[in-house]
């Protein structure tokens, strides 16, 4: 385990941060801490995809970037109607 932590880098520290973000937000969903309708789940979401994105710049993998282009893209939906309901 030491060994896996030496090799680390900066990118790896923050997309691992930005997986950790999403997870939770996800969890925190699914065990009922947090509503989906709350603007606090896109927001998450959305810092945790550009962590995840950033690891990416470094370590390229179109699957994984496909996946947080869609991740970050629904999650400022998310915030926009979020806005808009608020303001309606």
């Amino acid at each position: 385990m030491s060994e896996l932590l030496a090799t680390l880098t900066f990118a790896d520290l923050v997309g691992s941060i930005g997986t950790l973000i999403v997870t939770a937000a996800y969890f925190a969903t699914q065990m009922r801490y947090l509503n989906s309708d709350d603007i606090l789940f896109p927001v998450a979401n959305l810092i945790g995809s550009f962590f995840m994105a950033y690891s990416l710049i470094y370590a390229f993998n179109i699957a994984s970037a496909l996946m947080e282009l869609f991740w970050i893209l629904i999650s400022v939906a998310g915030i926009v109607n979020y806005l808009r309901r608020k303001t309606a």
